[in-house]
């Protein structure tokens, strides 16, 4: 196997020199599809981390230009060695950046208060034509309207500004695979005049 594609690999995906390899040979030598099959490896793994404790971290700041708009976004891990890494900390600003330009309201599906999800569900239906629509078209039509409407409010759901493909959620499953650590978005705040 050629050193300098396993190098390329693994400088696009993070992950370590035999699984870059070891994935590189599975896919034939094939870069894209090796990385994407890391990364499928790397979200898998991310959840088995998922569970363990996150008490290092650091709290994120962005104010935009004008002084008119910030962000404070706290990102937990579980050592002080990560919380003190510099790719660790560029995420952190990132997500806070993110935070500014996105204006999520909430950080995940479970924080929208229930009846605001009874509010919009009461809109989608007095939205939707009723007539000759069985309960379970009725339902899947309001189950995609909420999905929408967790990617707009949601920061967890949202599309990642410097990357549409990604939802917030997936990147910081990425990250988790290639600090090897659980990373966890604790709470944001957004201030703006």
């Amino acid at each position: 196997m050629d050193t300098s594609l396993i190098a390329k690999l693994r400088n696009m995906t993070g992950c370590g020199m035999m699984d870059c390899k070891n994935a590189l040979e599975e896919a034939g030598g094939d870069l894209e599809v090796a990385a994407e099959e890391l990364r499928k490896k790397g979200i898998a793994k991310a959840g088995k981390r998922g569970a363990r404790e996150t008490a290092e971290g650091v709290v994120a700041t962005y104010v935009h230009s004008n002084k008119k708009l910030g962000v404070m976004l706290e990102l937990l891990c579980e050592t002080d060695f990560v919380a003190r890494n510099e790719d660790f900390q560029v995420f952190a600003n990132d997500l806070a950046m993110h935070v500014a330009a996105m204006n999520p309201l909430y950080l995940s599906r479970e924080d929208v208060p229930e009846e605001v999800l009874n509010k919009e569900k009461e809109v989608y239906k007095a939205e939707i034509n009723m007539e000759g629509k069985s309960e379970d078209m009725i339902a899947k039509i309001i189950e995609g309207k909420l999905g929408k409407f967790y990617g707009e409010v949601c920061l967890l759901d949202q599309k990642y500004v410097k990357d549409e493909d990604k939802i917030i959620e997936e990147l910081v499953k990425e990250k988790i695979n290639v600090m090897g650590e659980n990373l966890k978005i604790r709470r944001f705040a957004r201030f703006e005049i």
